[in-house]
């Protein structure tokens, strides 16, 4: 029981402390889930973030149900993605019940647009570290360009290309697997 308190309350304080999404939780879910409970590493993570974009969702409510569910179960991912939705429930409730009245002014929209600065840097920092635990070696890093410019000069769904990249990841996997094996 004590650990779905510790789900509920840690995706809790990530879903409450953390705007602009799953990519701008990253540093705190490698604090809170990496570093402190030790319930995922970071390649896990990963995996459950690749996962998250091909799921219907939203990727910081995919990992919270993954860990959750890694950790205790149904009942886990339950806790997990309640505690993450939990703050965003309560903030939209606040904000619309006030936006109303305060959205024109100077001061709410300076500091929202101060908000959006920092969530671009947290953004950049949750990109740095996803590069450095993603991109193993040049195999990884070629998927990695033609992926991005696939996504930046197409309009071919993200879910296809994340996809595609899976399965070329794979066929590679096999075909080294088998050069290792003939040698």
């Amino acid at each position: 029981m004590k650990e779905l308190g510790q789900l509920f309350i840690a995706w809790f304080k990530m879903g409450l402390f953390t705007f602009g999404g799953g990519y701008a939780m990253l540093p705190m879910i490698q604090k809170e889930v990496i570093e402190h409970y030790k319930w995922a590493s970071e390649d896990e993570i990963m995996d459950y973030y690749a996962v998250g974009q091909c799921t219907p969702g939203i990727i910081a409510v995919n990992t919270a149900t993954f860990v959750g569910y890694k950790v205790k179960g149904i009942i886990g991912g339950i806790a997990a993605t309640l505690g993450v939705i939990t703050p965003s429930i309560i903030i939209i409730f606040l904000i619309s019940s006030l936006i109303n009245n305060f959205s024109e002014l100077e001061i709410v929209q300076h500091a929202l647009q101060g908000i959006k600065v920092a969530v671009c840097v947290l953004m950049f920092v949750a990109l740095e570290k996803l590069i450095k635990n993603g991109i193993k070696d040049v195999i990884a890093l070629l998927i990695a360009i033609s992926a991005f410019l696939l996504v930046y000069f197409t309009n071919i769904s993200t879910v296809l290309i994340v996809i595609a990249a899976g399965i070329v990841g794979y066929v590679l996997f096999l075909v080294r697997n088998k050069e290792v094996s003939h040698e």
